[in-house]
């Protein structure tokens, strides 16, 4: 499926561009060694690669796109911003209705400060809490990911709960060992950690629904127990809501659970599209930061009126006309039909949803935490991936991501994907 030109290209990428892309998953490594496609352009569901392929698209840009690709309006947005200016390096109204939106929708926000990226915000929201609280331990959970800063890029060792070991070269061992790991949704092992180390822990970082080792919804009362210890032992509870904030409902995970975090780091949806990210929270932690405080943030793009108007874009449409129902009901099909095709081939898989996102794991499950996950036969999926591909539907090229339904999907389409997810399924395991 992946045509001449793509090929081309990526052999023009491959001498400039480390690997031929700039995010290691795009490269389509871990499902075989064929290169990617090249998009040209996107309309609705579907992406147009350089040959003239069209592939109906459940990546989404990583999850952003919750109206779809050239959402009506949004281009008309962008293109009035980019009569007024591109960056100016200075404050803008567009950035205080952004702040004031976030806040009034995510229910923990009393302050939030913008940045440009997903990465950045979990980064900043880090630093701010060890800031507040004059600790230095970070614990987060295997295979929950939280970008590429050295705190994060670490593995869980042996046992329910280790100190970290780097998981990528450059990352220093001395940094890592400032990151404790457990596995998610064990609540008895966090509770282990805090007993051992309880006044050292400035905070939690967690997905509060993982999307990272593929979709791994919280067990029932996993997120209140995080709450309880990390209230018990001062220390602050980050939510990582960069994927589901404003697509698991229109106040995050959060809002749907009734849980209030200390901090909240947002992303994708928020820039419409656009590169941008946001962290926030308690106002009196958020008053650590520079200028007020001695926690030390900056961005030069921070803020960036593109990205803000293409955000303000998202979060008015969000309120003007609610995609959730839509969204869980065309979640719902798409998981109806896969299960029913994993039944009637006799197969041994698993799926989890959550709302609009979900992972068919090549692994006879339940998958509940990182050490589930990786039974997977990626191999298989590897198959899978390509099979699918080869019927126009464009999975994530990787069975430890999700994949991403769009207000912009239609029934017809979600049968489509599950008719092609049988042939696909049958080519993957014969």
């Amino acid at each position: 499926m992946i045509g001449p030109r793509s090929r081309q290209l990526y052999e023009q990428a491959r001498r400039v561009i480390p690997a031929g892309v700039n995010s290691p998953v795009r490269a389509f490594g871990s499902v075989g060694d064929t290169g990617p496609f090249f998009v040209e352009r996107a309309e609705g569901a579907y992406l147009f690669d350089a040959d003239g392929n069209s592939y109906l698209d459940y990546v989404c840009s990583w999850g952003p796109l919750l109206f779809g690709h050239n959402p009506p309006g949004l281009a008309a947005v962008l293109n009035r911003a980019v009569g007024r200016g591109t960056s100016y390096g200075a404050a803008t109204g567009l950035e205080v209705e952004l702040a004031e939106k976030i806040a009034l929708m995510v229910p923990s926000i009393q302050m939030v400060r913008l940045v440009n990226s997903g990465t950045e915000a979990t980064m900043s929201a880090v630093r701010l809490a060890r800031g507040f609280t004059a600790r230095k331990l970070v614990v987060k959970c295997e295979g929950c990911y939280h970008g590429h800063g050295d705190a994060f890029l670490v593995k869980a060792g042996s046992g329910g709960a280790t100190f970290g070991v780097p998981d990528s070269a450059g990352v220093p061992a001395e940094q890592s060992t400032l990151t404790v790991n457990v596995p998610y949704n064990d609540l008895a092992a966090m509770e282990a950690v805090f007993a051992a180390s309880g006044k050292e822990i400035a905070a939690v970082i967690l997905e509060p629904v993982a999307g990272n080792m593929g979709v791994v919804p919280p067990a029932r009362g996993y997120l209140e127990g995080v709450r309880r210890v990390t209230e018990k032992n001062g220390a602050l509870l980050i939510f990582d809501e960069v994927i589901s904030g404003f697509r698991a409902g229109s106040g995050g995970v959060q809002g749907l659970f009734g849980i209030t975090p200390d901090l909240t780091c947002l992303g994708k949806i928020i820039g419409g599209g656009l590169p941008m990210g946001a962290f926030g929270g308690r106002r009196d932690v958020m008053e650590m930061i520079s200028p007020l405080g001695p926690v030390y943030q900056a961005g030069t793009l921070a803020g960036n009126p593109l990205a803000v108007s293409a955000g303000l874009y998202m979060l008015r449409r969000i309120e003007s006309e609610p995609p959730y129902e839509k969204l869980e009901q065309l979640g719902a099909r798409l998981e109806q039909g896969i299960r029913a095709n994993i039944e009637s081939l006799g197969l041994k898989l698993t799926l989890n949803r959550a709302g609009s996102v979900l992972t068919l794991f090549f692994n006879p499950g339940p998958v509940n935490d990182f050490t589930d996950s990786k039974k997977s036969d990626t191999a298989a999926f590897g198959r899978y991936f390509h099979a699918m591909l080869e019927q126009g539907i464009f999975v994530a090229p990787s069975q430890y991501e999700a994949m991403f339904i769009s207000a912009a999907h239609t029934e017809q389409e979600i049968d489509r994907t599950v008719e092609a997810n049988r042939n696909a399924l049958a080519k993957a395991t014969s």
